[in-house]
């Protein structure tokens, strides 16, 4: 017994509609073959029935009529093998008969009622005599266009029933037969399908429990092939986001460790006294700047979590964007100027460009793209800034550098939360995660083209802001929620 489940609801699919299927095609064979040989011994005596009568208007006269030899004669001509030849009056008295045995009262079946109504007459039951199962058929003899007599063929149908019995019983063991082939193959389809299935449940189920390392194995083919590469490419995607994420605490760890410990150490030595003004200024200023650098780690991850949380709001206004991009280039002058790295500015739309977004996010955007080309920069290079027009309606942003580059292994993945290429780089590995999405935010586009070794350009496709917009801004204030 098939246990509950797909196999077995399959197994029973199958088998009904199997068998409703057979049990319909036997029915109508049997009806098939049963008319089939009744219409053929019908029309059999039909005919010599008709033949008897048109012989009987051709070549009968009146005196032939009165004489009893010639129905003995007649019945001698038309008589066929196994089948009673009768010649009947229209009250149905048997006149004479291929049969010895003479009916001892009048027949007064229908087949002899149409015949002498002047029709052709057909009757199939069981004779009284005898009890067997007959066709009887007759027809009308006519003298001089007046019916006088009835000629009627009666046969056994005890034969042919047996034979249709027998028929009927060969063609239910085909069907019963076949569906015993059918059934074992939805079994053995239905354990192809389960099986597969139980696997991929029983794997899951140990995924589920957090044995991530558990894959499925087997060939399996078309859907069931894709949901199994579907469940090893989750399972292999969550052990690398926790390795990322393992990396994420260990490094978010020491990046927090640094500026605590120098905050603290110069705290308590501060405490101390006895200091001169000189390294007591020196003291609190790099306690201002790792105090900065925490805040600067926190802020990432709380935008970060906002924006998984779809609860960053944005200060919408219009921006000049070359005013924002210079500005972006000062907050990095002295960190590139500390390496020698040149910046350069390329505004070859000449004429201010307006965008819609916040002004805050617009330059926190650029402000990581910048610094992250200069942190990946080449002593004494060069990052240069270039705003042009892109497609209609739209503004491009290139960051570009002749930094250490990006391997293509690696390209794909930077913008990935936590993911850094350079773990001894410091930081979140945030950073390219929440710009990508700040971009989103703004209805734009980021995309990063890197050659390894040669530097890496990163493009921003902003949309530039239409004059509605500023009736828009003037409305609500230039305050909103940019979605």
């Amino acid at each position: 017994m098939i246990k509950k489940g797909i196999g077995r609801q399959i197994v029973l699919n199958y088998f009904i509609i199997v068998f409703v299927t057979l049990f319909m095609v036997e029915i109508i064979f049997s009806l098939a073959i049963r008319v089939y040989y009744y219409d053929t011994i019908y029309n059999h005596m039909y005919t010599h029935s008709t033949w008897a009568s048109d012989f009987f208007q051709k070549f009968v006269r009146l005196s032939a009529e009165r004489d009893p030899d010639y129905f003995t004669e007649m019945l001698r001509t038309f008589e066929l093998d196994n089948t009673e030849l009768m010649i009947l009056n229209l009250k149905g008295d048997v006149k004479a008969s291929s049969n010895a045995f003479q009916a001892d009262k009048a027949i007064q079946t229908s087949d002899v009622l149409q015949a002498a109504a002047g029709g052709v007459g057909k009757w199939i039951g069981r004779q009284t005599s005898t009890g067997e199962m007959v066709m009887a058929v007759s027809t009308p003899l006519q003298v001089r266009g007046e019916n006088r007599y009835i000629v009627r063929f009666v046969t056994s149908l005890e034969a042919v029933n047996s034979n249709l019995t027998k028929l009927t019983l060969l063609s239910t063991a085909v069907c019963l037969a076949v569906l015993a082939l059918v059934t074992l193959f939805s079994i053995g389809l239905a354990n192809s399908i389960v099986k597969p299935i139980n696997n991929i449940r029983a794997v899951s189920a140990q995924m589920a429990r957090g044995k991530f390392d558990a894959r499925i194995k087997g060939d399996y083919k078309y859907e069931l092939g894709e949901l199994a590469s579907t469940l090893n490419y989750m399972a292999e995607e969550i052990v690398r986001s926790n390795q990322i994420k393992d990396e994420f605490i260990s490094s978010i760890s020491h990046e927090l460790r640094t500026p605590l410990t120098g905050i603290k150490g110069w705290s308590e030595t501060l405490t101390m006294g006895g200091f001169d003004p000189e390294e007591t200024k020196l003291g609190m200023g790099i306690i201002s700047k790792e105090t900065d650098r925490l805040i600067g780690l926190v802020e990432e991850m709380l935008d970060f979590s906002k924006l998984q949380q779809n609860e960053m709001k944005l200060v919408i206004g219009r921006v000049n964007l070359k005013e924002l991009l210079q500005e972006t280039m000062l907050n990095v002058w002295a960190k590139a100027e500390q390496r020698g790295i040149q910046i350069k500015l390329d505004d070859k739309t000449l004429q201010p460009v307006t965008v819609v977004g916040d002004g805050n996010r617009l330059k926190q955007i650029f402000l990581n793209l910048v610094d992250n080309a200069i942190k990946f920069s080449h002593e004494n290079s060069w990052v240069h800034l270039v705003i042009s027009r892109a497609e209609p309606g739209q503004v491009l942003v290139e960051v570009t550098d002749t930094g250490i580059g990006i391997s293509e292994e690696h390209l794909n993945k930077v913008k990935d939360r936590f993911f850094q290429v350079n773990n001894q780089g410091g930081g979140t590995g945030l950073g390219l995660a929440i710009t990508q999405q700040l971009v989103e935010l703004h209805h734009g586009d980021m995309d990063i083209h890197s050659e390894l070794g040669v530097g890496t350009t990163v493009a921003v496709k902003l949309p530039l802001a239409e004059p509605e917009d500023e009736a828009q801004l003037a409305d609500g204030n230039g305050n909103g929620d940019l979605a």
